[in-house]
């Protein structure tokens, strides 16, 4: 049975971003097959031919603006997290709004799934989108995945605004976390088998 509120808000969000000059697009992060989805700016979108790389340069020419990624949290992929905010921004900045992996349309094959690894996949996709200087916002999980990327590429991440995040999960602060939910692991809190495990 299809969710005609989740289409009908699917669409909405889909035209807003686009509306912001974003246009999505599918990018190779690793030769194990990880794929990341991100809402790019359209002007800084890979030509696919000689002649489209020759128009993108012209266009280009001056055009110097900070990019600024937003990360989205758990429960959500980016463009929904984000899709009241993207247009405000555009107008400025380059924006660039990516699934995490497992998020979206993002994939991986690999096991990876933590903060580190996140980190990782989207600073290779933002290279390969030629993003050589940018602020990261996160909210929530993608808070984490923020600080992992401005602590292992101070080259790349000029500054991080988090908010609903901490800095980083301790061993301490997960146990206490999870006592207050009295949930065993973070699966149980994050993907209950049953309704009656929603917290």
């Amino acid at each position: 049975m299809v969710n005609w509120v989740q289409v009908a808000n699917k669409q909405v969000v889909h035209r807003l971003a686009k509306r912001a000059g974003l246009r999505r697009h599918a990018v190779k992060v690793d030769d194990a097959g990880a794929v990341m989805t991100i809402w790019v700016p359209k002007h800084k979108l890979p030509a696919a031919d000689e002649e489209q790389r020759r128009k993108k340069k012209n266009v280009q020419r001056g055009c110097s603006r900070l990019s600024v990624v937003l990360l989205h949290g758990f429960a959500s992929d980016g463009i929904l997290t984000w899709a009241l905010q993207v247009g405000a921004l555009a107008k400025h900045y380059d924006v660039y709004v990516p699934d995490l992996l497992f998020f979206g349309g993002s994939t991986s094959p690999a096991p990876g799934r933590s903060p580190g690894f996140q980190s990782e996949c989207v600073v290779a996709a933002l290279r390969r989108l030629g993003v050589e200087r940018c602020a990261v916002v996160g909210f929530s999980y993608g808070g984490f995945v923020a600080f992992r990327m401005a602590e292992a590429h101070p080259g790349l991440v000029h500054s991080v605004v988090a908010t609903g995040s901490l800095a980083a999960m301790t061993a301490s602060t997960s146990d206490a976390i999870l006592r207050r939910f009295g949930a065993a692991s973070w699966a149980n809190v994050l993907l209950p088998d049953n309704r009656i495990q929603i917290l």
